[in-house]
């Protein structure tokens, strides 16, 4: 009989989502496991865009240093007809970092090398994942969960995330449904391809096909680059809805020499390929008991935007500390907020990856600012926030949105706010603060801040503006009803 494997939470799926569930637990103490069906970490660059507000969470697992010496920001299109280059332009609007948004723009990086920088951190952190292990089934009752898996083995955990793509194992197991529709009927390829240096593109575009016979083509160069040449995303549209996408190599070397500006001899290798259907779709739930849905098993999305990685990375930050503070004490209730707050925004974002699609697909392709950077997602409604000051302008921070960046009485906030903590700021203000559990609430005052105004505000782990009053008043109330005192 094989033994039991205890933890405190399980994560199915070793991908961007699981990941940063595993890191988040980790560092906040939590036995977390993480397993993988697959012998190693997805190889392809799909997920190559990396949004501002995404890059504030990875500062915050300490790994935004690493991502951007891997990556780069992205270039300009290229319009090609044929062999002859034509207008430039840029999809993502130009932005120049502030003090309160310090990362502007969009990051390129290849999803694979995403995932290679935050496998590197939890090892840091002492984490691991068990490759090879295949989800069979998962059985909860009023302790915790049980997961068998196909070599026999068992593991037995207290919660568990289902971060496990958008064919989720755990989802069909749970027997939780998915609603949505096919956003494009035609059918689509992504490959990962090296070109030969000296080929008649440069690498300082991104280029595009949109008339080339039978489906359109983009053609991105990715920070990868050796002796053997750069390598490039291709994505493929095809005309024919019947059409089967062949993704061996000799047919997407055929592909290009068919479609683009490249002949078969510019092609050095064909890295990884795959095809798929454009589609958005939504679980009917995020949460079965102990179960919680994240990322591409909760919600999947049009590539078009590049929103589905970026809100299954915060999917995971929001749920890793209050996992972890409900082991640790907190009322059970917390993690009801998962949920309340993760389905608006999935739902949202899943009309602007599909609005964006379809106006691509009409040949209206608009250039992508502030709706995809996801700076302006918050929770003002949800049942965890609590703003006590009146007659706000529209405009002003509120709690339940982003908490800014700035450099205010010798302090960065984003490294103030580093960490597994909560943050008590008063800004502009001498109003005593109560005095807190330093391992559980950091404290600060810095001057009076425009991106804040004046007032106390705790900020949440992850980041968001949870109580907000002109004076302390209440905050420790607060903190007592959501187990921080």
């Amino acid at each position: 009989m094989t033994a039991t494997v205890t933890t405190d939470v399980l994560v199915v799926g070793a991908g961007p989502t699981g990941l940063v569930a595993a890191i988040d637990l980790t560092r906040r103490g939590v036995r977390a496991l993480l397993v993988e069906r697959a012998e190693g970490l997805f190889p392809g660059s799909r997920g190559k865009g990396l949004q501002p507000r995404t890059q504030e969470v990875l500062h915050d697992l300490g790994v935004l240093d690493a991502i951007h010496a891997a990556g780069s920001r992205y270039p300009k299109m290229r319009v090609w007809e044929g062999d002859e280059p034509g207008v430039e332009w840029d999809m993502m609007e130009r932005s120049e970092p502030s003090e309160h948004v310090p990362y502007a723009e969009g990051w390129l990086i290849p999803q694979a090398r995403t995932q290679e920088v935050l496998y590197a951190r939890l090892r840091e952190l002492g984490g691991e994942i068990r490759f090879g292990a295949a989800l069979t089934g998962l059985a909860q009752d009023a302790d915790g969960v049980t997961a068998t898996f196909e070599d026999g083995s068992r593991v037995r955990a207290r919660y568990a995330v289902a971060a496990d793509g958008g064919r989720s194992t755990v989802r069909r197991v749970l027997g939780i449904g998915m609603s949505g529709e096919t956003v494009d009927p035609k059918p689509m390829m992504v490959a990962d391809v090296r070109v030969t240096p000296g080929a008649p593109i440069p690498d300082t575009h991104w280029h595009v096909w949109p008339h080339a016979a039978d489906g359109g083509v983009a053609f991105c160069p990715l920070p990868l680059v050796s002796d053997a040449g750069r390598v490039y995303q291709l994505a493929a549209q095809y005309t024919d809805e019947t059409a089967v996408p062949d993704t061996s190599p000799e047919a997407v070397t055929q592909l290009l020499a068919t479609r683009t500006a490249l002949s078969e001899k510019h092609i050095a290798e064909v890295l990884w390929a795959s095809e798929f259907r454009a589609r958005a779709a939504m679980a009917d739930r995020f949460r079965a008991g102990r179960v919680f849905l994240a990322g591409d098993a909760a919600h999947v999305h049009s590539p078009a935007g590049g929103q589905g990685l970026n809100t299954s990375v915060q999917d995971a930050y929001n749920l890793g500390w209050k996992l972890a503070a409900v082991l640790s004490g907190a009322p059970a209730s917390l993690l009801d907020t998962y949920e309340e707050e993760r389905m608006p925004v999935a739902a949202g974002i899943l009309g602007i990856s599909t609005r964006i699609h379809r106006e691509g697909a009409a040949g209206r392709n608009t250039q992508r600012g502030e709706e995809v950077q996801q700076l302006g997602i918050g929770y003002r409604d949800g049942a965890l926030t609590r703003e006590t000051r009146t007659a706000l302008p529209d405009d002003a921070l509120q709690a339940g949105d982003r908490a800014p960046d700035g450099r205010r009485g010798g302090l960065r906030l984003f490294d103030l706010f580093q960490g597994p903590h909560w943050t008590l700021l008063a800004v502009g203000t001498d109003t005593e603060l109560p005095l807190c559990d330093a391992d559980l609430i950091r404290t600060a005052r810095i001057p009076a801040y425009e991106a804040y105004g004046t007032g106390v505000f705790l900020v949440r782990p992850d980041g968001y503006v949870a109580w907000a009053g002109e004076s302390a008043e209440g905050v420790e109330g607060y903190m007592k009803e959501i187990g921080l005192a």
